[in-house]
């Protein structure tokens, strides 16, 4: 089951550029609640403490409850904006999740026991191809990775979604079967060595 984070907020009952300006001045950032058929609500987070989350990893596939000022909303985050030349958070949208939500995310595929495989051992390059995959998944149940086993890959060979053994009640969200990564061969690696000219 997927840890539920807490994260505290307080309301924010303006909305819009100019109230968003004032609460980042204060030290805080932007952000709103919604979904789940109700009204939105606007609220603001500690500088320092989202910043801190964000970049901690896997924050689009974290579930919160958020605590605005007493009321708890659990929610999972849908999206954040980053100032373009400081890259610290300015806005973040939050949706609603109730127990039994399947939601999609985007979640980060690994590539583990590299040493394992002797292509790569050799010289070869693993190429990957997809670096997240699409997955729909109970809100309880986000895996935190989609982990791809390298062990004896050799030349040539592909790694595909449909191979990859998913949490139960998690389902790939895409059309057909992506590929996601493949072992290339060093240039000249599979080339039959040059014939010595006859000397004259």
């Amino acid at each position: 089951m997927t840890a539920i984070k807490e994260l505290k907020a307080v309301a924010r009952p303006r909305a819009g550029k100019g109230a968003a300006r004032a609460e980042r001045r204060a030290g805080r950032v932007p952000a709103v609640i919604y979904g789940e058929k109700q009204d939105p609500i606007t609220i603001s987070l500690d500088f320092i403490e989202i910043n801190k989350i964000i970049y901690a990893g896997h924050f689009l596939t974290t579930l919160f409850e958020v605590d605005v000022d007493g009321t708890k909303h659990r929610v999972i985050p849908r999206d954040y904006q980053l100032d373009v030349v400081k890259d610290f958070p300015v806005h973040v949208d939050f949706l609603r999740v109730s127990k039994g939500t399947t939601v999609t995310v985007d979640v980060p595929v690994h590539f583990v026991k590299q040493e394992a495989s002797p292509a790569l051992k050799a010289g070869g390059t693993l190429n990957v191809v997809a670096h997240t995959v699409e997955l729909e998944c109970p809100a309880e149940s986000i895996p935190e990775a989609i982990e791809v086993d390298l062990t004896g890959a050799a030349y040539g060979d592909a790694f595909h979604l449909s191979s990859q053994k998913l949490p139960a009640g998690v389902t790939w969200a895409g059309q057909g079967d992506d590929t996601l990564a493949t072992i290339v061969a060093p240039v000249g690696a599979e080339e039959e060595p040059a014939a010595e000219e006859p000397k004259a």
